[in-house]
């Protein structure tokens, strides 16, 4: 499993925008049970979105399969404007950061390095903007038996 902390360190320290408002799925998590935002924003949250298995190979005494992990990234930028216009004008630079903290880098004993799969708008609305950002990486699941 991904070390998800690992991942929100990085953006802490490599996406300036956030001005480290970077948390994880539980404070998430609890802004939805509570139906919230963030308290100041733009935030963002790292998720586990799951893993893959991908070609698999076995051979005697051993099992190695390829598995991709994915995370997202939910930014929510608020704005004061109910159009949320104005949360749109900032949203390119916190997307080229965080892209740019996590495309190409890899925690300590993965195989591969994160890929960026896709990025959208997930709601827009009463000046909050949130957008999603999914990330992959591949590693390898290796059994001696």
């Amino acid at each position: 499993m991904l070390p998800v902390e690992e991942i929100i360190a990085r953006l802490k320290a490599n996406a300036p925008s956030l001005n480290t408002r970077v948390e994880g799925a539980a404070n998430l998590s609890e802004l939805m049970r509570t139906n919230s935002l963030p308290q100041v924003t733009p935030a963002a949250h790292v998720i586990p979105l799951g893993l893959q298995g991908l070609t698999a190979s076995a051979m005697t005494g051993a099992f190695v399969q390829e598995l991709r992990e994915t995370i997202g990234v939910v930014i929510t930028i608020r704005s004061h404007d109910r159009s949320g216009q104005k949360a749109l004008e900032g949203v390119e630079t916190i997307l080229k950061e965080v892209i740019s903290a996590i495309a190409g880098w890899a925690p300590e004993e993965e195989v591969g390095v994160f890929t960026v799969n896709r990025g959208g708008i997930v709601r827009m609305s009463n000046g909050t903007f949130v957008y999603q950002l999914d990330f992959s990486i591949t590693d390898q699941l290796r059994i001696l038996s």
